[in-house]
């Protein structure tokens, strides 16, 4: 084992673990960061499609999201790192009254928690997205301070700054255990030796649950499959995310904005779920989502696809992060669950996260961890998970 005493080590390199990793030494700690593959942000940060929206129905995500869209919208002046960064906002359409009725229903949940979002009509809303079916639509909700980024570009972005700041990294290599004594973490085990610590923190996304039972634990975070595309570059002619929430033969919802290279990217929520880790794409992806897009939005049409691909989302039983510490393990730390939206929730988590382990908690954290306890009885699902 390293004679090195590191005073917190995350597993993971990715959405969350970097951002993690990163404010924990920025509270002036020893961190060591392990992860499986080669360089940052290459498991499920790389397949996200780089929203980055505060608009959900749980307080504690709406004010963790909050946290990380102050992070990317200031990163560029306080750091210097261009991360693609594009305040176009969230538009979330409604072209029946069903759908009308839920994003109302929301905006009363959403305006209590200080989220800057209202309902628009339908000749507002084509203001915002001109390039929209004009045929059937109601309305929708708009969040302007919403927005995108580049996930590679902010990962690497992270990376650099925790090692400046003094974190250690160690890619391709894989936690075979945690090492406990007592009830409490002493180290961690790798397939190419181990290191002291009395603090982990699982921030291993979709391989959360091996990393839990490798400490002898559980996690209650079971992958599934979402697919992706990206279109070839246009000029451009759409500001927001827009998202359908009209379910559909084989999907929930689905969204799309266009990122600032110019090409449109694009996912779908499948239904029924695609349990497994999984990641090649499919036949069946494309067909189902394009028809959608284009009749949502005609102009698509005319746009190529240059490729697909598929990710994984770290789902739990209700759709929520777990976030916090083991009540079995003293010194092993969740930040676990994310549900598909780590990219969004990162650094939000992150400065939760190294607030919890150097004990700086602030005014509302305890509200936070205990709405995102690893340990809470699960019931329901969050409305726009």
């Amino acid at each position: 084992m390293s004679t090195a005493i590191y005073d917190a080590i995350v597993v993971g390199a990715g959405s969350v673990g970097m951002p993690a990793a990163m404010s924990l030494a920025e509270q002036g700690l020893k961190v060591l960061c392990i992860d499986q593959f080669a360089s940052p942000g290459q498991g499920s940060n790389k397949a996200a499609i780089g929203g980055l929206r505060a608009t959900h129905s749980a307080p504690a995500k709406i004010k963790l999201c909050l946290d990380s869209l102050k992070t990317f919208s200031t990163w560029k002046e306080t750091h210097g790192d261009d991360l693609e960064w594009r305040q176009g906002g969230y538009l979330f359409v409604a072209y029946r009254a069903k759908e009308e009725k839920i994003l109302k229903d929301l905006l009363v949940v959403q305006k209590r928690h200080g989220l800057n979002i209202d309902w628009y009509e339908k000749q507002e809303l084509l203001e915002i997205a001109p390039a929209l079916n004009p045929e059937h639509l109601i309305g929708g909700t708009f969040s302007p301070e919403d927005g995108g980024a580049s996930p590679m570009l902010s990962c690497l972005a992270f990376h650099r700054r925790a090692m400046a700041l003094g974190v250690e990294c160690r890619f391709n290599e894989r936690v075979t255990s945690i090492i406990r004594r007592k009830g409490k973490v002493v180290g961690v085990r790798t397939d190419k030796g181990g290191y002291a610590t009395e603090c982990v923190i699982n921030a291993a996304g979709p391989w959360a649950r091996q990393l839990a039972q490798a400490g002898g634990l559980d996690a209650p975070v079971v992958p599934d499959c979402h697919e992706a595309g990206i279109t070839e570059p246009a000029a451009r002619f759409l500001e927001p995310m827009v998202v359908d929430i009209r379910p559909a033969p084989g999907s929930v919802n689905y969204y799309f904005h266009q990122i600032h290279p110019g090409q449109v990217v694009f996912c779908i929520t499948p239904d029924p779920a695609i349990v497994g880790s999984d990641r090649r794409e499919t036949s069946a992806f494309l067909p189902m989502v394009s028809r959608r897009m284009v009749d949502l939005m005609p102009k698509l049409a005319n746009l190529k696809v240059r490729r697909t691909w598929r990710g994984l989302y770290p789902m739990t039983p209700d759709g929520s992060p777990l976030l916090g510490r083991s009540a079995e393990l003293e010194g092993y730390i969740d930040a676990i669950g994310m549900c598909g939206q780590g990219y969004m929730l990162g650094p939000g988590v992150g400065a939760l996260i190294a607030r919890l382990v150097s004990n700086r908690l602030q005014d509302g954290d305890e509200a936070i961890l205990q709405e995102l306890s690893p340990g809470r009885v699960f019931g329901g699902v969050e409305a726009l998970k």
